[in-house]
């Protein structure tokens, strides 16, 4: 393989990748035979308020991050391989044990001191908390579980967060057509 840049390679006759560009949107890999599939795509290159408004907007509805128009999930929890609309490939993505977290803390932590004021000033029997304070817990950490993973998936994607020395790996998955090449 050259040491030409990627912007400098041969396109589809030699079926390596190629560098396409547009204007609202960060260069990515295509097999050069088609041009990405765009919709709309997200502000990457916008400030922090548009990105901000982007992310919790997308995040909210659970939408793609750079299109904002399909659903990013296949079921509740579960992230699409590829956005039918624009076909990002989600494999980015790496959400992990974020959700939980931010679900533990924005909702069961204020939610114990709440059962444990319960418990302290009134003495409640158990049936209480029972009726009480277990479907509270139990609502109110599953139901944002969708939005929060939306969230960090999305801000993923527009701050292009990655670990250090994978930028080879973020040009890769965010141009690759999942088609077979010929």
């Amino acid at each position: 393989m050259s040491n030409t840049p990627p912007d400098e390679t041969p396109g589809p006759e030699t079926g390596r990748p190629v560098v396409a560009k547009t204007d609202d949107a960060p260069a990515e890999l295509s097999t050069g035979a088609r041009p990405p599939s765009r919709a709309q795509p997200g502000p990457q290159q916008a400030g922090g308020k548009e990105k901000n408004r982007w992310i919790l907007r997308t995040a909210w509805k659970g939408l793609c991050p750079r299109c904002g128009k399909a659903s990013m999930f296949q079921s509740f929890l579960k992230l699409r391989d590829v956005c039918p609309s624009c076909g990002l490939n989600y494999r980015f993505a790496s959400p992990d044990d974020g959700p939980a977290f931010f679900s533990l803390c924005i909702v069961a932590f204020p939610l114990m001191f709440f059962v444990v004021w319960l418990e302290v000033v009134h003495e409640p029997p158990f049936w209480v908390h029972l009726l009480t304070s277990f479907p509270l817990m139990l609502i109110g950490c599953v139901l944002p579980l969708q939005p929060i993973k939306a969230w960090l998936v999305a801000s993923q994607y527009v701050h292009r967060a990655q670990e250090a020395g994978t930028e080879h790996l973020w040009e890769k998955l965010h141009g690759q057509d999942d088609e077979p090449k010929i």
